[in-house]
């Protein structure tokens, strides 16, 4: 395969879950939904990091980087410009799609609050931070719903309930 991905998980994530499988099946769920499904299995070295840390971590981040002096639960770093993701021309070329990273105490909280686990809802995270570094966003109402359409997507063949969907 040649998909890398490099992760550091902080102490304070649960070292119970297996986090380099869970991220894996997250990163691959994306990218199967996404409009680049083979950017893993075309031969081209592809990598991305992602960082399982702290509240206060990626709130220096958010406060940097974003302007917004707290912490969220996940910020995407992409690398790569749209063009290279498929643009033949780079297919020899490494491509480093960028940086995820999930903040643990916001993550367990909103976990809590859905009433799901904590590894589901990072593999949520994970899935919509993988989307993001491949160009997806959610500026637009369009863009929005195309974006969440292909996280439920993901989502579903992890084995995760979609998790917009309003209990009633």
């Amino acid at each position: 395969m040649t998909l890398e991905i490099a992760l550091e998980a902080d102490e304070e994530w649960d070292s119970s879950i297996s986090w380099e499988p869970l991220v894996r099946k997250a990163v691959d769920a994306a990218l199967a939904q996404s409009e680049f499904p083979d950017l893993a299995r075309s031969g081209r070295p592809v990598e991305l990091s992602v960082r399982l840390t702290g509240d206060d971590q990626v709130r220096t981040l958010n406060a940097h980087w974003r302007g917004k002096d707290k912490p969220t639960n996940v910020l995407s770093f992409p690398m790569a410009e749209a063009y290279e993701l498929n643009d033949e021309s780079f297919a020899a070329k490494e491509l480093l799609l960028g940086d995820i990273v999930v903040a643990n105490g916001v993550c367990r909280r909103e976990a809590a609050d859905k009433g799901v686990s904590v590894a589901d809802h990072a593999s949520h995270l994970i899935v919509h931070g993988t989307l993001h570094l491949l160009g997806y966003d959610h500026e637009s109402d369009a863009d929005a719903a195309d974006m969440e359409a292909r996280e439920i997507r993901a989502l579903q063949t992890l084995g995760i309930t979609n998790p917009y969907e309003v209990a009633a």
